[in-house]
């Protein structure tokens, strides 16, 4: 029995992978979705597909809202694309049907199976070699469709890449910090919590308790605390 399988994946946590996912899902409801996020170009180290490709077999379907979901790295995603389909792995690209396995094989299926047998060898030699040209012609083509779609969505990203590190370049020329500056400090939710408990309830600032029970009450280390403590005092 054949499985299907849809794939949605997004480069940051921030972006929303439920469009993908609708609309694998209004094609076909009962596809298994995989949601990935993952930020790099190479298909190592996408730990859920690669679970996938491990476990796919001849009749399996995958499904992807676009080829850039597949691989954003040309030269992977065509080698990955001639793996699976030689082995039987159907594959489906939502926003460019033109590439979909099914249409590369018909172009396999729709080679001419002839071979002229006109009693003249010279004519047999070139009608035949015609008919070679033109079999080798459409899988060319195929072929070359597959290609000038993942190389597509391999310059969307290196696209991204470029305006990015334009834009930064722009803001740092503006006077504009990009980033954490060097030797700065990033506090965390937790030690803000901590540092608030021990200024209202430590004895040492506006509160009552000593040190071991206001080490208690924020459930933090004793050095921990008197880390927090220490800086509370430098900042006063």
């Amino acid at each position: 029995m054949s499985n299907l399988y849809g794939v949605a994946r997004i480069s940051t946590g921030k972006q929303n992978i439920e469009r993908q996912v609708r609309n694998i899902l209004a094609k076909y409801p009962k596809a298994k979705i995989i949601k990935e996020t993952y930020t790099g170009t190479k298909l190592e180290g996408r730990k859920d597909f690669e679970n996938l490709l491990k476990i796919l077999q001849k009749g399996d379907k995958i499904v992807f809202d676009s080829v850039s979901r597949m691989s954003r790295n040309s030269q992977e995603g065509c080698e990955l694309y001639e793996k699976l389909f030689n082995e039987g792995v159907e594959l489906e690209f939502l926003k460019e049907p033109h590439i979909n396995s099914d249409v590369y094989r018909q172009a396999l299926d729709n080679q001419i199976k002839l071979k002229l047998d006109t009693g003249n060898k010279a004519t047999n030699e070139l009608m035949n070699s015609i008919i070679d040209s033109l079999n080798k012609y459409t899988i060319a083509l195929a072929k070359e469709q597959i290609q000038i779609a993942f190389n597509q969505a391999q310059k969307e990203v290196e696209d991204l890449h470029q305006r990015t590190k334009e834009g930064i370049l722009t803001a740092r020329l503006n006077g504009k910090q990009i980033g954490r500056a060097v030797g700065t400090k990033v506090e965390t939710k937790k030690a803000k919590a901590t540092k608030e408990i021990i200024i209202k309830h430590s004895k040492d600032f506006d509160g009552e308790l000593s040190d071991i029970e206001c080490m208690k009450l924020a459930g933090v280390t004793k050095k921990t605390y008197y880390i927090y403590k220490k800086q509370l005092r430098e900042q006063k």
